[in-house]
């Protein structure tokens, strides 16, 4: 018997379609495209060179970061340190300024701060020597058997040289000699003044120029063929006769940048000589004040 298959009955069937037979697994080849017609749109082709990275949403790279930068995107914690840093950036720049305007001797020449600094020296020496002085009279009354004696001295000493600070008695001691002559009548009243505020600070105790006691009041003025002192037209040459320690005098005067050579500037001749004793003989008058006492009385 047979069951009604080909193999049994001899005649070949129809290929099968399973997973199995060999027809149904091979890819048949694709037909070759034709080219498109003269109406048929173009596909997409590569991104060109200045759209190149371009996203999905048509944007290229620079633009996607340029959105992402701005506008920006500013935290209150990115605001709080910008402040900080800025309170600091001008803390800083207040800080350098004032140390550079307040340091009013880094412009100074060099003639300058020479000139300062013996000044200074000058001075330290002259309160250390005051010092000294104060403290022997200190211990000469407290020493003293009889120190109303002693105060009475004292107080004759001191009256002494208050006169002479004031021009009311006459002076004498070592100093210089100083001699300045203008024939261009170039100098003025206000290169003089600088001369004797020089001399003072040199530690000078008592100056006459030209027959005029120089004291706390005196002035210089411009006149009319040349300088006056307290009224006084004052003759060619300026003679200044000052009482003070010639070593520290002579110095301070020809300092450079001092009061010589800005005197030379001015062509006028210059001479400073150091005596052993100067004689200052000109006498002020000694004036009641109208308003001011003594707070003693």
């Amino acid at each position: 018997m047979t069951d009604g298959t080909p193999e049994q009955d001899g005649t070949p069937g129809p290929p099968r379609k399973g997973l199995g037979s060999w027809g149904a697994g091979r890819r048949q080849p694709m037909p070759p495209e034709s080219p498109p017609g003269p109406g048929a749109p173009a596909e997409p082709g590569p991104p060109a060179a200045g759209e190149a990275g371009a996203g999905a949403d048509g944007r290229t790279g620079r633009q996607r970061l340029w959105a992402g930068l701005w506008p920006p995107r500013v935290t209150r914690a990115q605001l709080i340190v910008a402040l900080l840093l800025f309170i600091l950036g001008l803390g800083l720049a207040i800080q350098v300024r004032s140390t550079s305007d307040s340091s009013a001797l880094r412009g100074a020449r060099q003639e300058d701060l020479v000139r300062i600094l013996d000044e200074l020296d000058n001075r330290s020496q002259r309160l250390t020597d005051e010092q000294r002085r104060l403290e022997g009279q200190k211990a000469e009354l407290e020493n003293s058997s009889d120190q109303a004696e002693e105060a009475r001295k004292q107080t004759v000493e001191k009256e002494r040289q208050l006169g002479v600070l004031a021009g009311t008695v006459a002076a004498q001691g070592p100093g210089i000699d100083l001699t300045i002559d203008d024939p261009s009548h170039s100098v003025e009243a206000d290169k003089l003044l600088d001369t004797i505020q020089e001399l003072r600070a040199a530690g000078a105790e008592a100056i006459q120029v030209n027959g005029v006691r120089v004291v706390a009041g005196t002035y210089f003025s411009d006149e009319k063929g040349g300088v006056r002192i307290d009224g006084r037209q004052l003759a060619q040459p300026y003679r200044f006769k000052v009482i003070g320690k010639p070593e520290d005098l002579e110095p301070a005067l020809n300092i450079p940048g001092g009061v010589v050579q800005t005197l030379e500037k001015e062509q006028a001749k210059v001479s400073v000589t150091r005596e052993e004793k100067i004689i200052v003989d000109a006498l002020r008058q000694a004036k009641r004040p109208d308003y001011a006492r003594s707070s003693s009385q």
